[in-house]
């Protein structure tokens, strides 16, 4: 996987506060999107539901 496009996306976890800093690693268009953060609903296996993933640095 290229590192170019490379982003972390982290768990916010449920109402409370299960599966709170899973950590997904995802690709971004950095042409179409530069300058957001991303922000997207994903699986947590550990909430075992669909849980906010948020970009980090």
């Amino acid at each position: 996987m290229s590192q170019d496009n490379l982003i972390k996306l982290v768990s916010q976890g449920d109402e409370k506060g299960v599966g709170k800093g899973h950590v997904i690693w995802s690709k971004k268009n950095v042409k179409k999107l530069r300058g957001i953060k991303l922000e997207l609903s994903k699986f947590n296996p550990f909430a075992k539901k669909h849980t906010i993933y948020k970009e980090k640095k």
